[in-house]
């Protein structure tokens, strides 16, 4: 099974970019159904992705980063470099998906995926509202459009 998970907030403007990808993706999956393919969107809720990513074999996160770097880069990362965080405080409030990827391999073991990938779009505007800035537009079209692709080959094999 091939998990695709959206993180943000909505109300956060250019923060919803990875919920946003979710939901495309989900409409995409309803006019185009692939089997063993699974979207879903988490929010902010690192638990609900360590939760749903058990059983996978693929994992993909998508969500916003906010590092300084130009608005709407596109940084891949993968799982495996972010396996080596410091430990959280398991506080739901901080535990973010990062923690759940590091802390689901510990806690589920071989039932965790290995293959992990996370999608970062460089946000321009975190203020409230729900419109996304146009760099950040552009990118998550590009995004769309990768993990269409992923999708397509994930069923081919």
């Amino acid at each position: 099974m091939l998990t695709i998970i959206g993180c943000g907030n909505l109300n956060r403007c250019d923060d919803g970019v990875g919920v946003i990808i979710a939901q495309r993706l989900q409409s995409y999956l309803q006019q185009y159904p692939c089997g063993n393919v699974q979207v879903l969107e988490c929010g902010t809720g690192g638990m609900e992705v360590m939760f749903q990513a058990r059983g996978s074999s693929q994992l993909i996160v998508v969500d916003a980063s906010f590092t300084g770097s130009p608005p709407g880069a596109i940084f891949e990362v993968p799982g495996d470099e972010l396996i080596a965080l410091p430990e959280p405080s398991y506080n739901l409030h901080d535990f973010r998906w990062d923690n759940a990827i590091a802390v689901g391999k510990k806690i589920f073991r071989d039932d965790f995926p290995e293959d992990v990938l996370v999608y970062l779009i460089e946000a321009e505007n975190l203020d409230f509202g729900w419109e996304l800035s146009a760099e950040v537009q552009i990118a998550a079209e590009s995004v769309l459009e990768k993990l269409k692709a992923r999708i397509a080959n994930y069923n081919r094999s």
